[in-house]
């Protein structure tokens, strides 16, 4: 009863007509940013949260904005997968497979609905399991020293790469640069200025926001600027979508499929470092293996088509809860929300619950007007989401880098930052020329200065004694996890990434 009152008021705070407004513009846009291919969820909340900032407003509303534009972008990946062969992220590769052969037999409009659909039923149940699971994580991690945080921190870093990661090294290298960059700025333990070259500007460190929005928009205006994307395929915008509302045979065949695919999802999200793109895969696999007796996956089946986006979007709310209740990002969207509350002097984990019940749960309340209004926006107004996909990236990219640039020097005012989150702009398309992943540099500027001021604790209690790093069961437990989830991608990442790619290529060629 006590977690219904809580909801109760997480509504109160929710429906205020600046939130409802803010959520309904961040469902809006954020299906726009997902539908675009190559943008994604980080990318549209990054590319956002100038705008939020600029505006002042408060935690609350600035997180009802952002997290609203990462289930809406969750939502909109499925659009240019379904009618252009083409994932708007990662986690919609799997919704290709059945997607596009539905719309290439006509039945555009219908695979568009019961993904709309299975999104809906992913999102909503994860977020019920957020409102179970999240308050539990935090009666465990009440029990957390020092020494078991860092331990927890160096799991995020060694797990966040995932089984999807092409390279562990990588990730390792470029969590590095990430702590490296964190140690930038004043000790505040000794008062000593650390890799500031004299530079006054970087006494108090690098601002997350700006090396975020330099990372993931402005190295996506590089990349576009070197390779000048023209037009998406012309052959998906002269697809017709039909019939919008799918036949109630279709949703009633598809239900199943969905709850399977929510749960499976879940579980992944709330894995660190698992993520959307495994409960996507798993959720298809499962579902396949289960269902497919007539070998009618890969031909344009719905179950193919409802699995995937069901376990995508569940996976989406799983991620968010290692996030609130811990305070460690499970993706790399939930890292870039993680780096806005951080920015609003929020401290996510364990006391988040106690001291900001406010933000948690009309965060939670949101999630779930925000899953409706979504639903309510996918439906009907498929068609005006897939003229987006008609948006030139030449007439995007500026737009993305004026936000960038307006947003930021709102925020600070300091010409120094511009010029920072240029210089993060250049780091990010360097590094994604080279295949690193960006989202260990953010967790290790996130999370750099608490793991060493967690490390310093509880040396320093143990008066010098390192071994107290794994004394208690819990950090021996977490050093387990952490170490399995870093030699796991290893061993078998190669062999599941093998057999995605071979799902997507041979069933991809039945379509052709």
């Amino acid at each position: 009863m006590d977690m219904l009152a809580q909801l109760g008021h997480g509504f109160e705070v929710a429906l205020t007509w600046q939130n409802l407004g803010l959520a309904l513009i961040g469902c809006f846009l954020g299906t726009i940013m997902g539908a675009l291919p190559g943008l994604g969820p980080s990318n549209g909340v990054a590319i956002l949260i100038p705008l939020a900032f600029t505006l002042g407003l408060g935690a609350t509303p600035s997180l009802i904005l952002l997290t609203s534009v990462y289930y809406g972008a969750m939502y909109g990946g499925r659009i240019s997968s379904i009618l252009l062969n083409i994932p708007g992220d990662e986690p919609a590769m799997m919704t290709c497979l059945d997607g596009y052969p539905m719309a290439r037999k006509g039945m555009a409009g219908e695979a568009l609905s019961i993904s709309g659909i299975a999104s809906f039923v992913g999102a909503f149940l994860a977020t019920w399991g957020l409102i179970l699971l999240a308050p539990q994580l935090v009666k465990i991690a009440l029990l957390f020293k020092p020494a078991d945080y860092f331990a927890l921190y160096a799991l995020a870093f060694m797990t966040l790469g995932g089984v999807s990661s092409a390279n562990q090294a990588k990730s390792a290298f470029a969590a590095c640069i990430g702590l490296a960059l964190a140690m930038v700025g004043v000790d505040t333990a000794t008062g000593v200025p650390r890799f500031t070259f004299g530079e006054v500007h970087l006494y108090d460190g690098i601002d997350f926001l700006v090396a975020i929005v330099g990372l993931f928009a402005l190295s996506e205006v590089f990349v576009f600027l070197e390779h000048r994307h023209g037009s998406a395929d012309a052959e998906g915008h002269k697809m017709e979508i039909g019939r919008i509302t799918p036949p109630v045979k279709m949703v009633k065949e598809t239900a199943p499929s969905m709850l399977r695919g929510s749960v499976l999802g879940f579980l992944a999200g709330v894995l660190p470092g698992a993520g959307a793109s495994l409960g996507s895969f798993l959720a298809y696999s499962t579902e396949k293996k289960l269902v497919d007796r007539e070998g009618t996956f890969g031909k344009g089946d719905p179950r193919g088509v409802a699995a995937p986006e069901a376990g995508n979007n569940a996976a989406a709310g799983g991620a968010l809860v290692p996030m609130l209740a811990l305070g460690v990002p499970g993706s790399g969207t939930t890292a870039v929300l993680l780096a806005v509350l951080l920015s609003l002097n929020i401290t996510p984990g364990p006391l988040l619950f106690a001291q900001n019940p406010d933000v948690v749960w009309g965060l939670i309340a949101a999630l779930f007007i925000a899953n409706f209004m979504l639903l309510a926006l996918n439906i009907p107004m498929v068609g005006l989401f897939t003229r987006i996909l008609l948006v030139p990236p030449r007439i995007l990219m500026p737009i993305v880098a004026m936000v960038s640039f307006v947003g930021i020097y709102g925020i600070s005012g300091s010409p120094f930052d511009l010029t920072v989150m240029i210089l993060f702009g250049i780091v990010g398309w360097v590094l994604r020329k080279f295949d690193v992943p960006l989202v260990p540099v953010i967790l290790g500027v996130l999370l750099g200065n608490p793991m060493e001021s967690n490390l310093r604790r509880a040396v320093q209690i143990s008066n010098g004694d390192w071994s107290v790093l794994v004394q208690s069961w819990l950090s021996i437990i977490l050093w387990i996890i952490a170490i399995v989830g870093f030699l796991m991608p290893i061993i078998f990442g190669r062999v599941l990434r093998a057999r995605m790619r071979e799902r997507g290529d041979d069933e991809g060629a039945l379509t052709d």
